[in-house]
């Protein structure tokens, strides 16, 4: 009989850009294999994408961030649940100096209504991820269509968001991150963190196993076995543990 070192189970798990770009999933990812023998290999792409390889059984499980979309696989059968992880928030980046001037901006409709006003270049992430469906939820918050929006100003650069913002920094563009993304970010430029703190800024993510019911081949059991780990006190530890300048990029919460 081998040893486990070399018959470490395996399993597949899409997870976001945003998470992936954070640079959590090398804090992780070894102690996930330390203490269950278990190697997670990482499909990385948007919430959109991560649900549709959920959807198709591709993947043994998802960790995303997208509520509504999340609540959506789940009644669609999916998976039986979805578990709520850590937290941290999107923020609003900008030239430094703020032609739109949303920097003090009464809240994050306001700031997209400036934005929209001034025609200033505005880059998208355009790609269906959990980032885009929430931009898009805070256009139409501010009473305005995102496909609407002039193509002059506003651009979308079908990417991940280490790409969005590198196109963002080449632009002098205002750009939505999550906030993690936003300082792992080296490229900065003349980009600045403007805007932030509004309650509708909120940014969970969420694991979600895929329905082994429907996907009689998924790995029902490691995905449980890493669900336990992921809301265990060792991972609240790397969790909120985890932090890039002195500063916090996500904080756990999830249920004891």
């Amino acid at each position: 009989m081998g040893t486990g070192a070399a018959f470490a189970d395996t399993m597949r798990m899409a997870v976001t850009t945003s998470f992936h770009n954070s640079g959590l999933s090398d804090v992780l990812l070894p102690q996930i294999k330390a203490d269950l023998d278990l190697e997670v290999q990482l499909l990385v792409v948007g919430t959109g994408q991560a649900l549709r390889l959920g959807q198709a059984g591709d993947v043994d499980a998802i960790l995303v961030h997208s509520k509504p979309a999340e609540e959506a696989f789940v009644v669609g059968g999916y998976g039986p649940h979805r578990t709520e992880i850590m937290y941290n928030d999107f923020v609003l980046i900008g030239p430094a100096a703020d032609p739109a001037g949303i920097k003090d901006a009464a809240d994050a409709a306001v700031a997209l209504e400036a934005i929209r006003g001034a025609e200033v270049p505005f880059v998208s992430r355009g790609d269906d991820s959990g980032t885009h469906k929430k931009e898009l939820s805070l256009w139409q918050n501010a009473g305005l269509d995102a496909a609407a929006l002039a193509p002059n100003w506003y651009k979308a650069a079908g990417a991940g968001m280490g790409a969005t913002l590198n196109t963002a920094s080449g632009m002098n563009a205002y750009v939505m991150s999550d906030r993690a993304s936003w300082l792992k970010f080296a490229n900065k430029g003349d980009l600045e963190l403007l805007f932030a703190g509004d309650p509708v800024l909120f940014n969970q993510y969420a694991y979600l196993p895929v329905s082994v019911e429907l996907h009689p081949h998924v790995k029902a059991d490691l995905a449980a076995q890493l669900e336990a780990w992921l809301v265990s006190d060792i991972a609240k530890e790397l969790i909120n543990g985890y932090r890039l300048n002195g500063e916090a990029l996500f904080t756990f919460n999830a249920a004891e």
